[in-house]
């Protein structure tokens, strides 16, 4: 009888371009000005400017056919200090693991 050999497969790593986009639903507050355009912008129930969303929840920024941020360059500071492979990112992934699947 043979023993075949026992390799550990490493993780995926955790980068954008292998995201489902998680962080692309959470509520952006926008505390600074980045130059987000007016037509991204909405306000909330207590008066402070946020990234609009969509219906479906998904922020007004995010090319659907891409899943990346269509004003990048643009973004507002929280989505800048949103990091990726951060504890933060990781529990967003999880809330939507069947993306990962």
């Amino acid at each position: 009888m043979t023993n075949i050999p026992h390799t550990q497969i490493a993780e995926p790593a955790v980068t954008c371009s292998t995201c489902a986009a998680c962080c692309c639903q959470l509520e952006v507050m926008l505390i600074t000005d980045t130059g987000v355009p007016q037509r991204y912008i909405d306000t909330d129930d207590w008066g402070g400017e946020v990234m609009l969303r969509l219906d479906d929840g998904w922020c007004a920024a995010l090319d659907r056919d891409t899943m990346m941020c269509t004003i990048y360059e643009r973004r507002p500071l929280i989505c800048r200090e949103f990091e990726m492979g951060a504890p933060e990112c990781l529990t967003e992934r999880e809330g939507i693991a069947t993306a990962y699947r």
